[in-house]
């Protein structure tokens, strides 16, 4: 990676060996200039734990979920670096898989570089439930179908974008939980940025507080409004209309997310 390099990792009611040694690994691999945990609604042993990681940590009473995390840190970290990248907490993708995203960035013309577990050429380690496996896949070919992005995988948690790719998408995304990651896809798309699908090493997590039904069901109601969004930037005059006669949205850049505590 060539660029300078600002990661962010999400974290709801994580274990704290665990991403603090995924931390430790990301310096190693990544060499960041930063490594920022969005921790939302911890006890305060938790953030007492993490005192001690090579992070800097924000410390949200609230459950923002994982978009609104990573938007708030992303924010803070777009001025001083080059590129951005997300990764989960639980460290589902090693942190010399992430370095793989983000040297896709080194590629002339990318500018969002999308972590895949579906991809041919990926690692899977350890499968998802098959419940999981079955809604991660109709997922990923509907999202392939009704945004025509032809990616195998939308949903992984290891992401990069340039500074100036993130200040192109920042003021359209407003999904607050999982689904921002098809948004962000979606937006990208729409605003022509160049995406590179990356094959990575993955390993499923079975104490991931994701629950797979809530989550289809929140993915699937986002990915029509991630669609009609696409079609509004794209220039749609139905799209255009449709979103005339809706309730205003609060993007996820203008919304207060409750006391940080910074360390």
């Amino acid at each position: 990676m060539s660029q300078s390099l600002g990661v962010v990792l999400p974290a709801y009611d994580p274990k704290v060996d665990v991403i603090a040694r995924y931390v430790d690994a990301l310096h190693d691999a990544l060499a960041p200039e930063v490594v920022r945990i969005e921790l939302d609604a911890p006890d305060q042993a938790t953030v007492d734990a993490l005192a001690d990681a090579n992070a800097t940590v924000n410390a949200v009473d609230a459950r923002r979920g994982k978009g609104a995390a990573i938007t708030c840190g992303f924010e803070a970290l777009a001025d001083d670096v080059d590129a951005l990248a997300f990764a989960d907490a639980d460290g589902a993708t090693p942190a010399h898989s992430i370095a793989d995203v983000v040297d896709a960035l080194d590629e002339d013309g990318v500018s969002l570089a999308v972590g895949s577990r579906r991809h041919p050429d990926a690692d899977v380690r350890s499968h998802q439930t098959f419940a999981r496996r079955y809604l991660g896949d109709g997922f990923a070919f509907l999202a392939r179908t009704l945004l025509g992005i032809g990616l195998y995988d939308f949903q992984c948690g290891a992401k990069a974008i340039t500074s100036d790719g993130w200040r192109s998408v920042r003021s359209h995304l407003y999904e607050p939980g999982f689904a921002w990651d098809v948004e962000l896809i979606a937006v990208a798309a729409a605003r022509s940025l160049p995406i590179r699908e990356v094959p990575v090493m993955w390993e499923d997590q079975p104490d991931s507080t994701v629950s797979p039904v809530s989550t289809a069901y929140e993915l699937g109601r986002c990915l029509l409004r991630s669609r009609h969004r696409m079609k509004e930037l794209d220039g749609s005059s139905v799209h255009e209309a449709i979103a005339d006669r809706r309730t205003a949205r609060i993007a996820l850049i203008d919304r207060a997310h409750g006391d940080v505590e910074e360390q």
